[in-house]
């Protein structure tokens, strides 16, 4: 009977407290649980910095490895958490339980599999990536280490999202917090004080990640939170086909940035050896904490949209969209100016490195042009994937890093060398924008109350 009740007032909450409120409310958590993530995305870059200018180029191959796992777990809990909102909006109790845990075990069979396949084959994968001869055995003892830590990172993100779908983004604040800290405390640590190099730095990152992953399976059985339950694990048609459709998109969005690393890895070695790989991926790894901080905005509004969509109230899904598309816009043109000026100094902060530096700045700046737009192309995708629009959705999320980027990274590198590869997202995310802007207004449109 308390379990309805608190369901009740949660609905009511959902659906009646004002919208810029309630985006504000849910984004705070969601903001910095996105920044803890850029951070265990940058922590091991730093400190690896230290070390040399090969074992920041073997960080930088890797991550498009720990890309595709992210870009599973994010699948299962977007999936999943998508779905999670709709029913408990619907107030189809049922349903809710069931997708929760059926996504949580897909994720764990998923991010095993990931595990024992690329230890396997860890030699080969790490020369497909871009390794050279004085980056394979960085890359290589980094990569092992990391791949065990697979399940667990996709286990914590289908968690984290689950939490967030709920309105319940504090706890998912907390877990990825906690994986935060150990992190940044153990890198040191592990790579200075016991001298294990990269393969601390890797080591560093497990253990941040299986602290992340306890503290939020905990988070999930407090209160009125869907339990994860094994009895409730129904892998069949149905819940396998609304995870993928609500999920997909993340999965291209993350999956092609995966690839596209790859290919920025391969290209920028061509052109510019070690040091340009390690410059594009300081580079690549400073926006990319820029623009978690506004992809948290986004994921503030998501529980907000589907509930309310669920709840068939159209008109405060429009609402929460321009209020965080306007806003979301005036926080980017500040930080662009700031990346813009300061370029060379947050480039050295990572790697003293001259031709590191010159290198990553440039392409720095090169990005910080187009930075702002990124408000209408992020807002966008968090809509339609929180309606259910799977198709715009998957290719809305595609198109920065692979639709568009893949292609020009190609081209403005056969045109421009080096400067082409340091240009060409910025390039992509022009042509992202103005894909974008006929989705979001063809499904806005139809939201008539």
């Amino acid at each position: 009977m308390q379990d309805s009740n608190e369901r009740s007032q949660r609905y009511i909450y959902m659906t009646q407290t004002p919208v810029p409120k309630l985006i504000l409310k849910l984004s705070v958590p969601t903001i910095i649980s996105m920044l803890v993530t850029g951070i265990y995305n940058s922590a091991d870059t730093f400190f690896v910095g230290k070390i040399s200018t090969e074992a920041t180029a073997a960080v930088g191959i890797v991550f498009s490895v720990m890309a595709i796992i992210q870009a599973v777990g994010f699948m299962c809990g977007q999936g999943s958490g998508n779905y999670l909102a709709r029913m408990l909006g619907a107030n189809d109790n049922k349903q809710a339980n069931e997708v929760a845990s059926t996504g949580f075990a897909i994720s764990l069979i998923i991010g095993a599999a990931i595990a024992v396949v690329g230890i396997f084959l860890v030699e080969p994968i790490s020369h497909l990536l871009g390794a050279s001869e004085s980056t394979l055995n960085d890359t290589m003892n980094y990569m092992r280490i990391i791949l065990i830590g697979a399940p667990f990172m996709t286990g914590q993100f289908v968690i984290n999202n689950q939490l967030r779908f709920q309105g319940s983004a504090i706890y998912a604040m907390f877990g990825l917090l906690a994986g935060a800290v150990a992190n940044i405390a153990l890198d040191p640590l592990y790579i200075f004080v016991f001298d294990l190099g990269v393969s601390g730095a890797a080591l560093a990152t497990v253990s941040g990640q299986v602290i992340s992953f306890i503290v939020l399976f905990i988070g999930s059985r407090q209160g009125v939170n869907i339990h994860i339950r094994l009895k409730n694990i129904k892998i069949n048609k149905h819940y396998v086909f609304e995870i993928i459709n609500g999920g997909i998109p993340s999965l291209f969005r993350q999956g092609l940035a995966a690839l596209a690393t790859i290919m920025l890895n391969k290209i920028a070695g061509e052109y510019g050896g070690d040091a340009a790989i390690a410059g594009m991926s300081v580079a690549t790894r400073t926006l990319m904490l820029v623009s978690s901080a506004l992809i948290g905005f986004g994921q503030g509004y998501q529980p907000v949209c589907s509930f309310n969509f669920g709840a068939d109230l159209k008109k405060r899904v429009k609402e929460g969209y321009f209020f965080c598309l306007r806003y979301g816009t005036y926080f980017l043109v500040i930080v662009a100016s700031l990346c813009f000026a300061f370029a060379p100094q947050i480039i050295s902060w990572f790697r003293d490195d001259p031709d590191v530096i010159e290198i990553g700045a440039k392409a720095l700046r090169f990005q910080s042009v187009s930075l702002p737009l990124m408000s209408c192309i992020v807002m966008t995708n968090m809509m339609l994937q929180s309606i259910g629009a799977g198709i715009k959705a998957s290719i809305s999320s595609s198109a920065r890093s692979g639709i568009f980027f893949i292609p020009l990274l190609f081209l403005f590198s056969w045109l421009f060398g080096l400067t082409g590869v340091e240009s060409a997202q910025a390039a992509a995310d022009v042509c992202a924008t103005i894909l974008a802007v006929p989705f979001a207004y063809s499904e806005l449109k139809k939201m008539k109350e």
